[in-house]
C-alpha cells in the first residue's frame, strides 16, 4: 500500500485523531470538489445518504456533483458525536440554497467505518432539510474552508 493510499490519521483513533479526522472530512466536502472528495473513500465504499444507496467512487463523484449543482453556495461544519476503533459518528449542518434563492440548514447524523488505511468504506447518512430565511444564516465564510475562529455547531447552538 503505498503512502497516496493512506489518508490518515489512521484507525483506531483517540479524541485528537478522531476530531481531526472529522475536521478533514469538513474541509474536503467545503471544496465541493467531487473528485477530491471520492479520494477519501475506498473504491467500494458504500453509502447511505437520506434514501440513496452508493458504492464506489465513480458513484460517490455522481452523487456529489448533481447534489453540488442543486445544493447552491454550500457550507458545512461537522462535529465529533462518539468514536470506537475504525468507527466515527459525527452531527452536522451545512447552509445551501436553491436555483430560485430559497435557504435552507440541513441537520444530519453520519456513521463512519475506516478501514485499516485511514479509508471510509462504509457512510451512513440522516439529514433534514428546515427551510430558512437569508437573514438566519449563521455561515457566511467566503465559500471554501470554515475559518478556525468561525464557531462550530455547538457555540452556534445548532
Amino acid at each position: 500500500m503505498s503512502a497516496i493510499e493512506q489518508r490518515p490519521p489512521l484507525p483506531p483513533f483517540t479524541r485528537e485523531t478522531a476530531i481531526q479526522k472529522v475536521r478533514l472530512a469538513e474541509d474536503a466536502w467545503n471544496t465541493r470538489d467531487p473528485g477530491r472528495v471520492a479520494l477519501a473513500y475506498t473504491p467500494g465504499s458504500r453509502w447511505r445518504n437520506r434514501s440513496e444507496f452508493v458504492s464506489g467512487r465513480e458513484a460517490i463523484v455522481a452523487f456529489l456533483t448533481r447534489k453540488w449543482a442543486r445544493e447552491l453556495e454550500y457550507r458545512l461544519i461537522k462535529e465529533l458525536w462518539a468514536f470506537d476503533g475504525p468507527r466515527i459518528a459525527v452531527r452536522f449542518a451545512y447552509e445551501w440554497h436553491d436555483d430560485s434563492g430559497n435557504w435552507f440548514r440541513s441537520y444530519g447524523n453520519e456513521n463512519w467505518l475506516f478501514d485499516e488505511n485511514g479509508l471510509m468504506a462504509e457512510r451512513h447518512a440522516s439529514i433534514n432539510d428546515l427551510p430558512i430565511t437569508e437573514a438566519e444564516r449563521k455561515y457566511r465564510w467566503p465559500q471554501g474552508r470554515r475559518p478556525d475562529d468561525h464557531p462550530g455547531l455547538s457555540a452556534l447552538n445548532l
